[in-house]
């Protein structure tokens, strides 16, 4: 049985079109298959995380990073006694509306449609499930669950000012209470995505041999775990003691969340949703310790693999591309896939250029690089790590 402040898929608020129920999966779970089963989802096996698909087989991609924030977070919505199955449909859909090339590509995008409202591969995710999957007969769009597409909106807080258009264009019809606080399956979607990321980013990097142990020593309380490794296993190959550490990691800031949520429940006194979106804080969250632990992860991250000359090197010929796609569709439309030459032809500028990003945002890392070359004439560096 489910805390009454979780989300019960039995009482949802329901999907912008209406469908009848189906005797064998709640609607939380429906979610999670139509996410699975849509084309963007599947597209995210060749998005970049870090490093950009061809760099190697075992890196984390857009799809696996998805898969690894929601196991975490389905483990903490069960622990907390609210819907694991919104939890991790959330986090399943968080990306999907990413560039190819991960962050430096959404940049370039960004910058590409900075004279047309802008890039924001968050909204571009509402998008998707709203708008461009297109794989049934009687709406455009997955047709989620209010919950799920609340979930994904504001799976970072509140929207007050700036809001996407897109966001507002679909919150017209069918209001996702922008103003307040997500549910708290949204927020542990949220934080499962930091706690994710830290760590697998750590060990990808010492895979990729950007880092080493020796500099993972510097953090000092990721320091202490691995002297106490090591000396229960002098001869450890460094690729287990790297999966030893993320471990740790994951486990440590798992259970500090846990137990300042549960703080934070008792001290508000919540007893159902409406306390938790009406709240003028999150709900879910770490301790102040776990966050200054974060922030020094993510500082390290940024000195020492986010700005690594391979990695930059990288991403200056992933933004490149993008731009040159940009300028060369906005320069010839009939390059564009029939489908969407069709959208484009009589299209205002503003419009025209908003799908053109929507189409190179639709594009995997390898796509985007084979086009590239095709109507550019610009070589990708194939060297790996």
């Amino acid at each position: 049985m489910l805390a009454p402040f979780a989300c019960d898929p039995h009482h949802s608020r329901g999907r912008l079109y209406e469908e009848s129920t189906t005797p064998y999966r709640n609607e939380f779970q429906r979610d999670k298959d139509r996410i699975i089963h849509s084309n963007a989802f599947r597209r995210l096996e060749y998005k970049t995380q870090v490093y950009v698909n061809h760099e190697g087989d075992h890196y984390r991609n857009r799809l696996t990073h998805s898969i690894e924030v929601a196991s975490i977070a389905r483990s903490i919505a069960t622990e907390l006694n609210v819907s694991a199955d919104l939890a991790e449909a959330i986090a399943l859909a968080h990306d999907m509306g990413h560039t190819p090339f991960g962050h430096a590509g959404e940049d370039a995008l960004n910058n590409c449609m900075k004279d047309y409202g802008g890039f924001d591969h968050n909204a571009h995710s509402i998008k998707l499930l709203t708008q461009l999957e297109q794989r049934y007969a009687a709406y455009d769009g997955l047709n989620l669950t209010w919950e799920v597409l609340e979930g994904i909106a504001k799976h970072n807080g509140p929207l007050t000012t700036d809001i996407p258009d897109i966001i507002t264009q679909y919150n017209a019809k069918h209001d996702l209470d922008l103003c307040h606080y997500a549910s708290m399956e949204a927020q542990i979607a949220a934080l499962s995505d930091d706690i994710a990321y830290h760590g697998h980013d750590l060990e990808d990097a010492v895979r990729a041999e950007l880092i080493t142990i020796e500099d993972l020593m510097e953090i000092d309380f990721l320091s202490d775990y691995i002297k106490a490794v090591r000396n229960k296993y002098p001869d450890l190959h460094h690729n287990r003691l790297i999966y030893e550490t993320i471990r740790f990691l994951n486990h440590y800031f798992v259970d500090d969340l846990l137990a300042m949520t549960r703080q934070n429940i008792a001290y508000e006194n919540i007893l159902s949703e409406d306390n938790i979106r009406h709240l003028k804080k999150p709900i879910v969250e770490f301790s102040h310790e776990a966050e200054e632990r974060l922030v020094l992860i993510k500082s390290f991250l940024f000195a020492k693999v986010y700005t690594h000359d391979k990695v930059t090197e990288m991403t200056v010929q992933s933004k490149e591309v993008v731009k040159r796609l940009f300028s060369v569709y906005m320069g010839s439309i009939k390059l564009l896939p029939d489908a969407w030459y069709a959208l484009a032809k009589n299209a205002t500028t503003k419009a025209c250029a908003t799908i053109v990003a929507d189409y190179i945002a639709g594009m995997t890392d390898r796509y985007a690089i084979r086009e590239c070359e095709t109507l550019c004439n610009l070589t990708f560096s194939t060297s790996s790590f």
